[in-house]
Order: C-alpha cells, then structure tokens, then sequence
C-alpha cells in the first residue's frame, strides 16, 4: 500500500530555508572514513581550510576558525572518549581508552563533524571531502559490518509536533526509494544500512488521521525504535523535547540531544574521486518538499 503512491516531484513545494526563529535554517554534517589517523586528518584540515588543531583526547581533535567553523575529527568508539560520554555503563580510565583507541584504529572508523552551517553553504562541505581524500581517506560505503556513514544533523523549520510528524510521514513515504538509491544496488551496501523501521509501525505513523502530541510521538516511537540505528533518527529531537522520558527508556543509548532531524541514511564514498555529498543532500530534499505538502487537522506546515 505505501510503495503504491505516486509523487511528482516538480509539483513539490520549495522546502524552506528559514526557521520559525526567522535565522537561515543550518545543517552539521557527519562523515566517517578510514585511513588517516584522527590527528593526522585534523591536521591537514586545518592547514587546508586555515584554523588551529586543538587536541581533545589522544583520538579526538578539534579543528577552530577555519572558513566552514568548528570541526571535530575523531575515533568513531564512544568507549575512547570517556569524558564526553557520560551515558556509558563502563567508562574506561585516560590511559586504557588511549589504548583502546590506538589497538581499534585499523577497523574503526574516524568520523568527522562539522559545525552547524548555513543551508546555502553546504556545497562547500566537499573542499572537506577534496582535503581529507588528499590525506589518504579512503572508504567505499560499507567497512566490515556497518555502514561508513555520510550523516545530515538538519534544523527542522519549525519545532512542534506537527512539523516532526509531518517529516516521518514523508520520510517513510519516500524511504524504500531511498534505501535502493543509497546502497546503489549493493547488496553488501544495502546490508549495512539502518535496519527499516517495523511495518506496524509505518501503518501506523502513515494513517491519515495519525497527529500525535509530542508525548504520544516520543512514547510511540521509542515503543517500536528502542534504538539510534534508523534512518532518520528521530532520538536526538525526542531527547532535546524530554530528556527524562527517552532516558528512561534508553539510559545507555549514544544520544546526543539537539533539535534536529538525524538523517543518517547515506553512505560515505571517499575512495572514488567523483563522490559528493551533495546527491545525498538532494535525496534528503525530496523528503522536505514532500513534507510540506502534509497537513494536520486544523493547520498547515507552509
């Protein structure tokens, strides 16, 4: 029933670029790659894009005042950085998680965070790309059993439940297109990515009448996403709304709470020297424009 529905995507409406705050509407991007040390990538960062590496911990390094903000490069293991990550069960002393870190890098990936940037400035994400492939990143979208990943932080442009339930709505619309676009027909790319969401779930979500309050949306969504591993993770947006009621369900998840949308469905490609980021984005846009045509009772997301 859900693959059956037609979208024409010239008839969409224009996603929008400013917030309800009346700010351009920004976009933090996360990509993960392997080969080059958390500090050798940084490094090379900073004097490709001007800025200064500041070490965090011995696998975390910040870069400052580049021409794009801050970037965090780092060991993709939470149990390496155990200052920042109060939310572990077991959190290992400075000198074993060092060692961790440097006993993990060759299967671990590193994982670059960029900032919040303007919308209208996301093209220049991929100087980032042009640098760090430079430095000797490499990746093909899947390393071992997970997906080396290309992630979209997004400002939603409103932060009520009905903009959020309006974008599930679409995304689950339009997500077996883009689970086939993104693996590329990989079946090993296609293994890798974030497991789907239950279809109790999507018939639930997608029935006409479903406009949950946000208590309702975050109890409903935890009840059949009790983890980060989706395609839009919807936990670090339910987390910034009530910290309390997603802890409680998920004390020891790796959530950072912020009012975005995380989208990470896409996959990092740093190996071939024609990949962008800027596809991904598109895909992502569809998502947008498709969102806005989704009305609740009694009021309109444009």
């Amino acid at each position: 029933m859900m693959n059956d529905i037609a979208i024409e995507p010239e008839a969409l409406s224009s996603p929008p670029l400013i917030a309800a705050s009346g700010s351009l509407r920004c976009v933090g991007v996360e990509i993960e790659f392997l080969g080059p040390s958390a500090q050798a990538a940084a490094e090379v960062l900073a004097h490709d894009l001007g800025g200064s590496c500041v070490t965090v911990d011995p696998h975390a390094f910040q870069v400052t005042g580049t021409r794009l903000g801050s970037l965090l490069v780092e060991t993709d293991l939470r149990h390496v950085h155990p200052n920042r990550h109060p939310e572990l069960g077991l959190r290992l002393g400075p000198r074993v998680a060092a060692w961790l870190g440097t006993l993990a890098s060759p299967f671990v990936p590193r994982e670059l965070i960029t900032a919040p940037i303007s919308i209208t400035r996301l093209p220049e994400v991929d100087t980032v790309v042009h640098s760090l492939r430079a430095a000797g990143a490499y990746g093909r979208g899947a390393v071992l059993w997970d997906s080396l990943g290309l992630h979209f932080n997004i400002d939603p442009p409103r932060l009520d439940a009905a903009t959020v339930t309006a974008f599930l709505k679409a995304f689950l619309l339009v997500s077996d297109r883009l689970r086939q676009e993104t693996a590329h027909g990989s079946y090993r790319r296609a293994l890798v990515l974030p497991p789907d969401y239950p279809q109790a779930y999507k018939r639930q979500v997608l029935d006409p009448d479903y406009w949950p309050d946000l208590p309702n949306l975050t109890d409903d969504y935890l009840a059949a996403n009790p983890t980060r591993r989706r395609a839009l993770d919807l936990l670090p947006l339910l987390t910034h709304f009530d910290q309390e009621r997603v802890r409680s369900v998920l004390p020891h998840e790796k959530i950072g709470p912020r009012p975005v949308f995380h989208y990470r469905l896409p996959q990092a490609h740093l190996s071939d020297p024609a990949w962008s980021i800027l596809p991904d984005w598109e895909r992502w846009m569809s998502v947008e424009r498709l969102a806005m045509r989704q009305t609740a009772p009694s009021r309109h997301l444009v």
